[in-house]
């Protein structure tokens, strides 16, 4: 590997992707892809690394956080550089968009950005928000705006929410993409058994909520940047033989078009002070039935999916939004 270069050997307002491993990015459905080529329709250099390609060392009295990153063209898809050792200090920013889960390796990733944080590096989204902010729980903080919710880890309190509200979606608290999503009735046979399974015996608080058939008409993810609604599709449930509830796109949802209600924009309105409070720049939420439902803030998703059908141009939007902001 090559010596590192200077700071500028990035270049000027050069952007850092932190991302899975770029041949695992389908540029015609991936976000962070969509991003990087806004970045270098803005004429900005735009590099890719992976978390464990991130370190700290001690650069005089002090320990400076650095990267090995690759240069990267994106159009045609897509063509790397070498890779050079810098300081992270050498990007204008450094988007984590780094897919769940959040386990120790993702932890440890923003832990070293944090460092480069704090010598002045702004990264997206703030490493702490991205620590504190679990996409399930951290919807809690308004509750008004769910539907009736509980987490808990044991049985007979998931079991007695069950019974009061009928039917209900158990949802594992580090899942993505409705991985583990999983519909129960109150005369679900082996209810007991299932639950004891979703929270590993009892060890594992799991999220279940009442569960609301509205959800036939689809699950609307709605992209904020900045605390600003940018742009919103709509994602329907297959259904099909096996009665597909969930709406991820990953599990069949079908995308289409939408406006965002009067509901949806007051809530909206209510979460935004907090994101842009706690440096969550970017960020999906998701809302059923005009209730809020998830906040996605590792590596949201939708961006093409918005650009297709709604005609937006959200990410050069995106990127627009993140020079007018400090």
């Amino acid at each position: 590997m090559a010596s590192a270069p200077a700071a500028s050997g990035a270049g000027s307002g050069a952007q850092l992707f932190v991302i899975d491993p770029i041949e695992r990015l389908n540029p015609a459905k991936d976000s962070s892809v969509a991003l990087m080529q806004a970045a270098e329709r803005a004429g900005l250099p735009v590099w890719v690394a992976t978390t464990t390609a991130l370190l700290a060392r001690k650069t005089g009295r002090d320990h400076t956080a650095w990267v090995w990153a690759r240069p990267v063209r994106t159009q045609p898809w897509h063509e790397l550089g070498d890779a050079q050792l810098l300081p992270l200090a050498a990007f204008a920013h450094v988007w984590m968009r780094k897919d769940p889960p959040v386990d120790e390796a993702y932890l440890y990733a923003t832990h070293l950005l944090e460092l480069a944080e704090r010598q002045g590096v702004r990264v997206l989204n703030r490493p702490s928000a991205l620590r504190s902010w679990n996409e399930k729980l951290s919807s809690l903080r308004w509750s008004h705006l769910m539907a009736p919710t509980l987490v808990a880890s044991r049985v007979d309190s998931l079991a007695a929410f069950t019974a009061e509200h009928r039917e209900v979606v158990l949802k594992p608290l580090g899942g993505r993409a409705g991985q583990g999503v999983v519909f129960a009735a109150a005369g679900t046979p082996g209810l007991g058994a299932l639950l004891e399974l979703v929270t590993a015996q009892q060890t594992l608080p799991v999220m279940v909520q009442a569960f609301l058939p509205g959800v036939s008409a689809g699950d609307k993810r709605i992209l904020l940047v900045d605390g600003e609604p940018l742009g919103a599709v709509n994602r329907v449930p297959s259904g099909g033989a096996g009665g597909e509830f969930r709406s991820n796109l990953a599990v069949g949802g079908q995308p289409e078009a939408t406006e965002l209600s009067a509901v949806e924009r007051c809530i909206c309105a209510e979460l935004a002070p907090a994101l842009r409070a706690e440096g969550l720049f970017f960020v999906g939420i998701d809302v059923i039935d005009g209730r809020l439902s998830e906040i996605n803030v590792t590596s949201p998703t939708g961006i093409r999916e918005v650009e297709r059908l709604g005609g937006v141009p959200l990410a050069d939007l995106t990127l627009k939004k993140l020079a007018w902001t400090p």
